[in-house]
């Protein structure tokens, strides 16, 4: 049987809680190589804004890895990294300010994006003239607040005392002065990526829908969600600019909105500025097949994540793309139409996340070998 099959591309998100993108990658190189022998394999591992961005970054293009040293949510230091190319550096908000972060101790009334302004202070201050910053996966709800007071942003309370807010003080601000932020950014270009595109508050925000996840009961969500009013509110009155509505501006606790007010940050979806500067649709122009993934396919993932991204640009050029997930939520169906080709399960027996989560490895690679040998026959 002659093999049709000469080029594909692997380039899926992470399965949260079990596997890296770049584990992906290697299994399913793996059993191509096994069952595909000659067929060549491009392995881009992915990530739309939230944990493993900047590795992504770091293994997709000419990047070297940068080292420093910030604060974590509760202002405990840590040492982190950021990936730079040339005079453009690569900065994962969840590094700094996750959700793995605080495991055990969640409270977004407390916590704190300051650590991500040192980051970005940090690769300003070594001739980075554009920072990429990916803003999924925080554990805060500060609007940015914590970022901007680090990098010169500053929050007056009414006694003309500065402070950094934290989601739980923002409606203590009295007034914001950002003309020495401006200054020190003057020349620097910042692209916020992520991958939601959620208001600042209200019953879609960032309180609402991303609170409970981050520890808040229905009584603190109420009370995180009146603040980032409040916080829109200042930032209207006295920057003049409106950010209550703008898309993406709930991303990170509301950081969306805190960049664009604080620093005229352009919001962008996380998978296509990824897609764009590995130059994506130069790459599949002669490939056979795209096989993409991520942990849950849903309704929410019409909403700009990684497979979608991947299948709109694939659809353009007549890609099949084919979506591994670990489950397929309510909705799913819907990404047939934005070209998604066949999206296949990974788990092979019926049982809980608890358990299924330690035979992914197993269950992937299972799973690739059963559909190349279809694949291949079909071909």
């Amino acid at each position: 049987m002659k093999n049709h099959i000469k080029k594909i591309v692997v380039i899926p998100d992470s399965f949260k809680g079990s596997l890296t993108s770049a584990e992906i990658c290697t299994i399913c190189e793996k059993k191509i190589n096994d069952i595909i022998p000659g067929c060549e394999v491009i392995k881009i591992p992915v990530a739309d804004g939230g944990e493993g961005t900047t590795d992504c970054f770091l293994q997709c293009l000419p990047c070297e890895k940068i080292y420093c040293e910030a604060h974590d949510p509760y202002g405990e230091p840590m040492d982190v990294y950021y990936a730079r190319s040339g005079s453009m550096a690569f900065i994962e908000l969840a590094m700094v300010a996750g959700l793995p972060l605080v495991e055990g101790r969640m409270n977004p009334c407390d916590t704190s994006t300051y650590g991500v302004g040192e980051m970005i202070a940090h690769a300003v201050r070594y001739g980075c003239k554009k920072i990429v910053l990916g803003i999924g996966g925080s554990c805060t709800n500060d609007g940015g607040c914590g970022l901007a007071a680090a990098l010169g942003v500053r929050f007056l309370k009414k006694d003309g005392k500065g402070f950094v807010p934290t989601g739980g003080t923002l409606s203590e601000i009295a007034h914001i002065q950002r003309e020495e932020a401006l200054i020190r950014m003057n020349d620097v270009q910042i692209v916020t990526i992520c991958d939601i595109d959620n208001p600042m508050f209200g019953s879609e925000g960032a309180a609402c829908i991303f609170g409970p996840q981050k520890g808040a009961d229905p009584e603190m969500v109420e009370v995180l969600d009146a603040n980032l009013r409040y916080l829109s509110e200042k930032i209207s009155n006295d920057l003049g600019i409106n950010v209550s509505g703008l898309p993406g501006a709930g991303a990170a606790g509301a950081v969306g909105a805190g960049m664009a007010a604080f620093f005229g940050s352009k919001l962008q979806s996380g998978i296509q500025t990824v897609l764009d500067l590995v130059r994506f649709d130069e790459i599949i122009k002669d490939t056979d097949l795209i096989i993409t993934g991520e942990g849950q396919i849903d309704s929410q993932s019409l909403r700009g994540k990684v497979v979608i991204g991947i299948a709109e640009k694939a659809k353009k050029q007549q890609v099949p793309v084919l979506a591994l997930v670990g489950s397929v939520g309510d909705g799913a169906e819907a990404a047939y139409s934005m070209g998604v080709t066949s999206i296949i399960s990974i788990n092979r027996k019926a049982e809980d996340f608890s358990l299924s989560r330690y035979k992914s490895k197993e269950n992937l690679a299972a799973t690739v070998e059963a559909i190349l040998r279809l694949v291949l026959r079909m071909f």
